[in-house]
């Protein structure tokens, strides 16, 4: 059911290909005094070990927690943006999709993503998130309201705390309407429209603005025996969505942008401002006159900011579209056991909204 998908080809890191100008760096080299060039500006290519990178990116997170000490939310992302835009300029080779170092982790997406270039030039924060995702992918992640283990691909979203899924599934147990047309919006990992298929759902809709989210999710479906049941499409909210649903399921981004989007995970976590308003508007036009929306969300803003405006509410006194059913909340639990709260999360609720047309 997912033909029209040949033609995609996986958004990857940017590479470089021509030779560049840049500092050698090996072993006993002066780390402070090469993360100074690099904060100005200069190229560093990791040379010898791999492990060598790790020494120049920790000397780099020492530097910038000296300038950047405050410890708000706000604060902490100018820490990252800082750490991200010098930190890139930390380069590694690589030759015949392997790198160029010894002791260097072995990455299939190198092979994958690149198949035409045998020799280039990648950022070491790239190779540490491709060698992180390649890893997840290999040995896959329990999602236990599914009972099974999902390969996320390279560049997609993927939980890993589950509060918003269990919340999910209890209520599609629960759950008595029809279940022939489904829409969802955001696709990411596949797992809502996964849970759905599981419960009983016959026809998903389904999109993302992310095309490695699309990639992946038509290789599980394949994997799960889900193709007929699924539908995917690259495109931004209902773009090319040509039914009407009798339900459409949304689990937005939690966290109103105040910076520039990039493509992929960053538009996973981050909205723009109109998003809410844009979705809301279209869904109108793709719902049944009996169907539902069904939204999960999180007070994560609120918790960050209390002046954040929560954009459901704000939907629902705003404007004469839709009435709430449901709304259900529940605490968010740490990622790990041996974790201690003690961030602004700790006060953290997920939410189930229901809304219907009026």
């Amino acid at each position: 059911m997912n033909k029209d998908l040949l033609p995609i080809q996986a958004d990857r890191p940017d590479i470089i290909t021509s030779e560049i100008e840049a500092i050698h760096f090996y072993r006993k080299m002066d780390t402070k005094a090469t993360v100074q060039e690099m904060i100005a500006g200069k190229y560093v290519l990791v040379e010898e070990y791999y492990s060598n990178g790790l020494e120049v990116l920790s000397e780099l997170k020492k530097n910038l927690l000296r300038k950047y000490k405050d410890k708000s939310f706000q604060g902490q992302r100018d820490y990252r943006s800082a750490f991200r835009e010098a930190s890139h300029r930390l380069l590694i080779k690589v030759k015949d999709n392997k790198l160029v170092v010894k002791k260097a982790p072995t990455i299939g997406w190198l092979e994958l993503l690149y198949p035409e270039v045998s020799e280039f030039y990648i950022s070491f924060p790239d190779v540490q998130g491709m060698n992180s995702s390649w890893q997840w992918y290999q040995k896959g992640i329990e999602v236990k309201t599914l009972d099974i283990n999902l390969h996320p691909f390279y560049g997609t979203y993927f939980p890993t705390r589950f509060d918003h899924l269990k919340l999910f599934d209890k209520w599609l147990k629960k759950y008595e309407g029809s279940k022939e047309q489904v829409i969802e919006i955001g696709v990411g990992s596949g797992i809502l429209s996964f849970q759905l298929i599981q419960n009983g759902f016959e026809n998903i809709f389904a999109t993302d603005t992310n095309k490695n989210a699309i990639i992946g999710v038509a290789q599980e479906s394949k994997r799960l025996d889900y193709e007929e049941n699924i539908r995917l499409n690259h495109g931004d909210l209902f773009e090319s969505c040509d039914i009407k649903a009798d339900l459409i399921v949304f689990n937005p981004p939690w966290l109103l942008a105040k910076h520039k989007l990039e493509e992929g995970i960053d538009k996973a976590i981050y909205f723009e401002e109109e998003l809410f308003p844009r979705f809301f508007e279209q869904a109108l036009e793709h719902l049944n006159d009996t169907g539902k929306i069904v939204l999960i969300f999180s007070n994560l803003a609120q918790v960050v900011d209390e002046q954040s405006v929560h954009p459901i509410i704000d939907e629902l006194q705003k404007n004469n579209r839709f009435r709430k059913e449901l709304h259900f909340r529940r605490d968010v639990r740490a990622s790990s056991k041996r974790t201690k709260r003690t961030d602004s999360r700790e006060n953290e609720k997920v939410e189930l909204w229901v809304l219907s047309p009026k």
